[in-house]
């Protein structure tokens, strides 16, 4: 509801009309007028019929809110009408008629600076089905016509102030006219018995779904029917399993045994249900949480603004063990002073691990991770570093501005508002973040560490997999003294007050929400410390309780490969940190040359990951063996010891195929005490393994196609009757002398980066030089500012210019006297009886 008063503000109502009707390809309008149609389909044919008059005869452009019009093919009936919230009425180019642009405001969330697709998707759908509407209805005046295109207003920063995206809408009305026309021929071939409601459920088994079904209204109903069942098989459909995969492993719960070729991590999940016990995948640890240099956060965010946060708690591991969580409450979730406080407390515990870790080897420092409950609160980290980061590079151009003596101006030639320098500790948090969001594409990077995908990547427990997508679930599976109901325990952590992430529950987001909003004097700021303490300390509790869990598994003698490949990447990052060279840039905003040349090391990156989980996961190879869809590893079975022959379960690992031996009955071969690790400059060695060629020599003729000898330079101690997992040699970087394995090292985004010599002698020595590799931000920016007022003084930058020009860095820098949002101005209300999640989301 703010985010659309905000939309219906003169100020961006303007600004959404003219970025509207000029990404369409029409004349700037002559004036922009403002109506609102109060839900009213009178009110609305008239606004219209007024504003198309407006635009055929003076050229002027009409923005018209809260609109309704009859749903398409229903004008004459009583259904409910089509609330589009904005649509723009502008004079086609030779002034003969007018354009009808429809449009819908959506107070979605960005996420690492962009809204999901998914979202802006459903979003324009919404403003098709008016278009479809409003482009039939009978009271659309004479002359106006629907354009093709549709928009949608979206928050452009954390203050809600609202951006227009305009989208060609002819795939989205095709769908929903196809959709449309699809429910009326079903409803006309329907009629309704209220005594059989069964024919209305029967098709629960075949679409019962426990991540997707949550949402419909029939959910609680259509789980209580699968939990009394009687049948056992529906169980499976309970917890989520695929429907072709149900009868490979219908035996686990039916009592006959019987499993079939389904994927082990799917066989773990069914047994994990069934006897209420965690099954492990047998993998040893890579991951670096609970290690020195780590530090460990979690974030209670703020529903009622996108970068809002309530509180956060940290935790620095250092040499000398984990220090106290420190928690930190912010009583204005939204103000940019809480983003700053956020950045600054992250960037002190940073600043702390990275200390202790040069204490300790001053030579080549390990690593420093940050350890979360969740991807959102990652996600949330990350967009206020992209929030800081712009408004320090906007800073530094307004500060060129003012060194030049010109009036400091956004993108769009309002007067700015003009931010503080980012301090040490912020910068040093902001830049760590960033380098995230620039790493994500590089699966074997870990500068955030998730301990919900960390603890699931070593057990699996049972109920519904997107059950074990929250934390506390997992960790209760191990805190019970007895087999687990599944669920019992999920309906437990479903009416827990908290979470272990960063969203909060509606009844604690509400409580939380209701203490601070309002006038000054109805606000309790006591209570909401008390209530965020609270939903901290129970997520800091979850998280401690998860890293103890981990520190009772192994670590692997991979973890060195993982910790040296981000050492070599952290190693660049504190380079860039340090001469402020690209430091403060985001994925989305790096060069295109740059992005181009990662294609090649994001490849290389996957087949690293790939290979390196082959080798040390157990689960994950035996999900590789059972893929009908990869080539490279496979099961075998040994049917003799001497000669050595093998039963391969492959069409494409045949005589003549040189393998690896990967796994003997769940134990990884390369954390083998006989296994050496060698650490190169463009591979890892694996010293010791078990490689040799496959041949038809010795076997008897008549032996199944895939009995093949195996000639091995190390023979491994195997037994007559093991399962094993092989893998083609090919498919790694080399077999030297025929016993070791290597694992190609990848390459370090060194683009746009210092390099070493740059510490010394760098772009302030020799800009030519080094113009591309640690030229900082401050010359950057500055240069920027000057090409800015280069365009402004030739009229090519907003208001002069037609069609306005737009700000693709979408930084969050914002007028001085640009209205703003603040959801905690008024008492909280109770949703309109008639509002649904649809109409909201």
């Amino acid at each position: 509801m703010t985010f659309e008063r905000l939309v219906r503000n003169e100020a961006f109502a303007s600004q959404t009309v003219t970025t509207t009707v000029g990404a369409i390809g029409l004349n700037r309008p002559t004036e922009v007028v403002i109506a609102d149609a109060k839900v009213n389909k009178d009110r609305t044919a008239d606004l219209l019929t007024e504003a198309h008059q407006r635009a055929s005869a003076d050229g002027a452009a009409t923005l018209i809110h809260q609109l309704a019009v009859p749903f398409v093919g229903f004008e004459d009936t009583s259904a409910t009408d089509v609330k589009p919230d904005f649509a723009v009425v502008a004079p086609n180019v030779d002034r003969t008629g007018s354009w009808l642009v429809v449009g819908d405001a959506k107070d979605y969330e960005r996420h690492r600076s962009r809204v999901e697709d998914s979202r802006l998707l459903k979003g324009f759908l919404q403003v098709a089905v008016g278009a479809e509407s409003a482009a039939v209805w009978s009271k659309l005046p004479a002359g106006m016509r629907v354009h093709q295109y549709g928009a949608l207003a979206v928050p452009r920063n954390a203050f809600l102030q609202p951006e227009a995206l305009v989208e060609d809408l002819a795939d989205h009305r095709r769908e929903v006219a196809m959709r449309i026309a699809e429910r009326r021929a079903e409803a006309n071939g329907t009629t309704f018995d209220p005594s059989a409601v069964d024919l209305f459920v029967e098709h629960l088994i075949a679409t019962y779904d426990p991540a997707s079904c949550p949402s419909c209204s029939l959910f609680a109903f259509c789980r209580a029917e699968l939990r009394k069942s009687t049948n056992p098989t529906d169980l499976l459909v309970e917890i989520g399993i695929a429907r072709e995969v149900r009868p490979h492993v219908a035996g686990i719960v039916d009592g006959t045994g019987a499993v079939g070729p389904a994927r082990p991590s799917v066989v773990a999940q069914v047994v994990a249900t069934k006897d209420g016990l965690p099954q492990q995948t047998k993998q040893r640890r890579v991951d670096p949480i609970g290690l020195p240099g780590t530090v460990n956060l979690v974030l209670a965010k703020a529903d009622a603004a996108a970068l809002g946060v309530h509180g956060i708690a940290i935790q620095v591991v250092t040499s000398e063990g984990p220090g106290k969580w420190q928690q930190h409450v912010f009583p204005e979730p939204q103000s940019p002073q809480t983003r700053r406080a956020v950045v600054r407390a992250i960037g002190a515990a940073l600043t702390k691990a990275i200390k202790d870790r040069r204490v300790a080897n001053p030579d080549s420092p390990e690593p420093v991770h940050l350890v979360v409950p969740d991807k959102m609160t990652a996600d949330v980290l990350v967009s206020i570093a992209d929030n800081l980061a712009g408004l320090e590079l906007s800073r530094l151009r307004w500060a060129q501005d003012k060194l030049m003596g010109r009036p400091q101006l956004t993108f769009d030639g309002e007067p700015a508002q003009v931010p503080l320098r980012l301090s040490e500790d912020d910068r040093t948090a902001v830049a760590f973040l960033l380098e995230d969001d620039r790493a994500r594409a590089m699966t074997l990077r870990s500068p955030i560490v998730n301990a919900q995908e960390v603890l699931n990547r070593h057990h699996v427990v049972g109920g519904p997999a997107v059950s074990a997508l929250r934390l506390d679930y997992v960790v209760a599976w191990f805190l019970e003294g007895s087999a687990v109901d599944h669920r019992n325990l999920a309906d437990d952590v479903e009416n827990l007050a908290h979470t272990p992430g960063a969203r909060l529950t509606n009844i604690q987001s509400n409580a939380i929400h209701a203490t601070i909003s309002g006038p000054e004097e109805r606000r309790n700021v006591a209570e909401y410390d008390r209530l965020v303490r609270a939903e901290l300390a129970y997520k800091s509790d979850v998280l401690t309780k998860a890293i103890e869990i981990l520190d009772g598994d192994q670590p692997s003698r991979l973890r060195v490969v993982h910790r040296t490949i981000e050492s070599d990447a952290q190693t660049v990052w504190q380079r860039r940190l340090r001469l402020h060279a690209s430091d403060l840039v985001r994925f989305g905003r790096t060069y295109r040359w740059w992005r181009n040349a990662l294609v090649e090391p994001i490849q290389d990156d996957q087949k690293c990951r790939d290979q390196l989980l082959a080798l040390a996961n157990p689960q994950t190879a035996q999900d590789l063996a059972t893929d009908a869809g990869q080539r490279m590893v496979a099961f075998a079975d040994v049917v003799s010891v001497d000669p050595l022959v093998l039963d391969v379960h492959s069409r494409r690992i045949v005589a003549g195929s040189s393998v690896v031996l990967l796994h003997v009955n769940d134990d990884p071969c390369v954390e083998h005490p006989d296994v050496g690790l060698k650490v190169q400059g463009t591979s890892f060695q694996f010293q010791g393994m078990a490689i040799g060629p496959l041949s038809k020599d010795g076997v008897d003729e008549d032996a199944p196609r895939g009995h093949l000898l195996w000639t091995p330079k190390i023979s491994p101690a195997l037994t007559a009757g093991d399962r094993v997992v092989v893998a083609d040699s090919d498919w790694f970087a080399g077999t030297p002398y025929g016993k070791n394995l290597n694992v190609k090292r990848p390459a370090v985004d060194g683009n746009a980066a210092p390099k070493p010599d740059c510490v010394t002698a760098g772009y302030a020595d020799d800009p030519d030089a080094h113009n591309y590799c640690c030229k900082p931000h401050e010359v950057n920016e500055a240069e920027w500012s000057d090409t800015l007022a280069e365009r402004r003084a030739a009229g090519l930058l907003n208001p002069e210019t037609w069609p306005p020009v737009r700000n693709d860095d979408a930084f969050e820098s914002t007028a001085a006297d640009a209205p703003q949002g603040d959801p905690y101005a008024d008492e909280p209300v109770a949703a309109p009886d008639d509002a649904t999640l649809d109409d909201v989301d």
